[in-house]
C-alpha cells in the first residue's frame, strides 16, 4: 500500500469566465476534503492551465492564487488547443507531485470519483482512467459519433479506453515517461495507454455543463478525431493500398470484358458508362491522395519540432499571486539535452 500522495489536480481552461466561479470552489472543496480525510498530502494543490484565453479567465486564476496558497496557474502565450494545454499542466507538475488528476473545468466530470482514483493509486495502480457510465447528457449526434469513433480507433488497431476522455489519474513515473513522447500532433487519450504501467478504470456519471458553452464545437471534435486516427495508426494508408489493389483487379477484368466485347462485335459506344467509371476512379483517387496527404502533412509538422506549448506567465507558487512573465517552454532540441518537456 502506497503512502498518501502529494496530488496535483490539473484543470485546462479556455475562455471559461462564466463557469470558473462555480467549478473552482468545487475543486478546492474536494481537495480540502481529500486532505482532511488523510487521502492526500497537505501540500497537494490545484494547477490551472490557461489556454491563451481572451476573456478574464487568467485574471480569475491570478486572483484565486493570490488568496489561496493551494492554487497555482500557468498561461500559454496563445491558444494551442485542449490537448496541448493538458500536457502543459502535466509537465508543469510532474516533478513536484506524486500523482496528478486531470479534469475539465466545465463541471461535468464527477469530482467524487477522485476518492476511488486515489484509492486505486494507493493500491498500486499508476494509471486510473475515468470512464463514463453513460452519455445521457450528450446530444444524440455527439453520443453516436463519439461511440463510432472509439470503435473506429479500436478497429484501426489503436489502444484506447472506451468512453474515456481526459479525466484520469497519472503517477509521477507515468508523467515522466510521457514527457519522452516527442510528437507534435498530440492525442493524450491514445498516448497514455502506450506508456504502459499498471492501469484500471473508475466508472462515474457525467452531468450537464454548469454554465457557459462547450469549447469543443463540431469542427474541433472532427479535428481531434483526425489527430487521434493519424497519430495512432497507419492502417488508413494500408487500406488505401488495399483499395488500390481491389480497383486494379476490377479494372483488369473490366478491360478483359471490354476487349471481349470488341472481339465478339458486341461493343456499343456509351457516354454514360464512360463518365461513370471516370467519376468513380477520380473520386477514389482524390480520397486516397487526401489520406496520404494528411500523413505527409503530419510528418512535415513533426519534422519542424516546434514547441508544443509556450508558457508566458506563471502565478507564484507561494500563494502571493504575483505573476512571472515570459517563461517559455524549451524547444525539443533543448529538451533533449536535459530530458525534460
Amino acid at each position: 500500500m502506497r503512502t498518501k500522495p502529494t496530488l496535483a489536480i490539473v484543470v485546462p481552461c479556455f475562455n471559461e469566465e462564466e463557469v470558473l466561479p462555480y467549478t473552482l470552489p468545487r475543486f478546492l472543496a474536494k481537495l480540502g476534503e481529500l486532505i482532511r480525510n488523510n487521502q492526500v498530502a497537505e501540500d497537494s494543490f490545484l494547477m490551472l492551465a490557461d489556454d491563451g484565453s481572451s476573456d478574464s479567465t487568467w485574471d480569475i486564476i491570478c486572483t484565486l492564487a493570490r488568496h489561496n496558497s493551494r492554487v497555482r496557474g500557468i498561461r500559454q502565450s496563445r491558444n494551442r488547443g485542449h490537448q496541448n494545454t493538458v500536457l502543459a499542466g502535466l509537465m508543469e507538475v510532474k516533478d513536484c507531485c506524486d500523482a496528478s488528476i486531470s479534469i475539465d473545468c466545465d463541471g461535468q466530470d464527477d469530482v467524487d470519483a477522485m476518492d476511488e482514483m486515489i484509492s486505486r493509486y494507493r493500491e498500486g495502480f499508476d494509471v486510473v482512467y475515468g470512464v463514463r457510465g453513460n452519455r445521457r447528457t450528450d446530444a444524440w449526434f455527439k453520443r453516436t459519433t463519439a461511440r463510432a469513433f472509439y470503435r473506429l480507433l479500436g478497429w484501426l488497431g489503436a489502444e484506447v479506453v472506451y468512453d474515456h476522455a481526459d479525466y484520469r489519474l497519472l503517477s509521477a513515473p507515468v508523467m515522466k515517461e510521457l514527457s519522452g513522447f516527442r510528437e507534435v500532433n498530440i492525442y493524450l487519450r491514445g498516448m497514455v495507454p502506450l506508456v504502459g504501467f499498471k492501469s484500471c478504470e473508475v466508472v462515474y456519471e457525467r452531468s450537464k455543463r454548469i454554465a457557459g458553452r462547450s469549447r469543443y464545437p463540431l469542427m474541433k471534435m472532427m479535428g481531434l478525431a483526425l489527430d487521434g486516427v493519424t497519430s495512432l495508426s497507419i492502417k488508413p494508408i494500408r487500406l488505401v493500398m488495399a483499395l488500390g489493389v481491389v480497383i486494379s483487379v476490377a479494372s483488369f477484368f473490366g478491360i478483359v470484358w471490354a476487349v471481349a466485347n470488341v472481339v465478339m462485335g458486341w461493343a456499343v459506344s456509351g457516354w454514360a458508362s464512360t463518365i461513370s467509371v471516370i467519376c468513380l476512379l477520380g473520386g477514389v483517387q482524390l480520397i486516397c491522395l487526401g489520406v496520404i496527404g494528411e500523413y505527409v502533412g503530419k510528418t512535415y509538422l513533426e519534422t519542424k519540432a516546434r514547441p508544443r506549448y509556450i508558457i508566458s506567465e506563471r502565478t507564484s507558487f507561494e500563494g502571493d499571486g504575483s505573476s512571472r512573465p515570459a517563461q517559455v517552454a524549451p524547444t525539443d532540441a533543448e529538451e533533449s539535452e536535459r530530458g525534460d518537456v
